[in-house]
């Protein structure tokens, strides 16, 4: 499924953190992990000052790449370095096209400071400007566990979440892991007692759970349906992780809208930004944003 995972680094603890998980990853799949450091030139403290502060990121970047492929090689898995300048999040979704990469793997957290800013919003903005899948992996807290045991699809029906849900039938297969697929009914301030309409979201979140339900029983794949109703899709997709041992969540960056229901796009941004396990967001792939 992965041949060529690209691996944004600042050397930062939490890179250092996520990249294990990358090399489980990497390892299974027999892929390449290819190191990426970006030399942000986009601050003024760099462009006012010129080359010579350029050469100093770049030289660190060497390091820091170099570093990370000795790990790699430990592991057993092919790296390839590569420093490049200019602005983080725009040079990382370039790279990821232009090479042909299969996934961008990087920490929602990594180091912060006056010479630059790597991750935390970075990785929010890689989600919404790459084609290809983003696996984004908390640092902090327990270690992210591989293989997958329980795999996390929240749904609405859209055609990004019918593409996320392949992608992740066909991990939770490799894995022999169990797919849950969740729709969350989103009845906002007013709460299900005070909305009228919610049992009609209801029966049709049913049906659209159903449906993603046979997908995966037609592959082969042990799966469960559950149907939540929550104040936002993004707390009933939290509380679901929290609260069924979920390993990985994957989810759709775009997906339907209304006044009805609205899974996905700044859902997943705030997943991304909250969830205390991976999350692998599955862009549309012939958006060239």
């Amino acid at each position: 499924m992965f041949d060529r995972i690209l691996f944004p680094t600042d050397g930062s603890d939490g890179a250092s953190a996520a990249f294990d998980h990358v090399l489980d990853l990497a390892a299974d799949h027999g892929a390449t992990v290819h190191v990426l450091n970006v030399a942000d030139t986009t601050h003024d403290s760099v462009t006012r000052i010129g080359g010579d502060v350029v050469d100093v990121l770049e030289r660190e970047g060497d390091e820091i790449v170099e570093a990370a492929a000795d790990r790699a090689a430990d592991r057993g898995v092919e790296a390839v370095t590569e420093v490049l300048q200019g602005g983080v999040a725009e040079t990382i979704a370039a790279y990821a096209g232009e090479y042909g990469t299969d996934l961008v793997a990087m920490p929602t957290r990594g180091r912060t400071g006056f010479d630059r800013l790597l991750l935390g919003s970075t990785t929010e903005r890689v989600v919404r400007a790459s084609t290809v899948p983003v696996l984004s992996i908390r640092p902090d807290g327990e270690p992210a566990r591989y293989p997958y045991r329980n795999v996390l699809v929240p749904t609405d029906g859209s055609e990004r979440a019918n593409d996320a849900l392949d992608r992740a039938l066909t991990l939770a297969d490799r894995a022999g892991a169990t797919v849950h697929v969740l729709n969350v009914v989103a009845v906002g301030a007013v709460g299900q007692e005070g909305y009228s309409g919610v049992d009609a979201l209801v029966e049709g979140a049913e049906e659209t759970v159903a449906e993603a339900a046979a997908t995966a029983e037609a592959a082969g794949v042990e799966v469960t349906e559950t149907v939540e109703v929550a104040s936002s899709a993004a707390r009933g997709i939290e509380a679901y992780v929290d609260e069924n041992d979920v390993d990985l969540v994957v989810m759709g960056t775009q997906g339907r809208t209304g006044v009805e229901r609205y899974l996905l796009g700044s859902v997943a941004e705030r997943t991304v930004r909250t969830s205390r396990v991976p999350v692998l967001t599955v862009p549309d792939p012939d958006d060239g944003a």
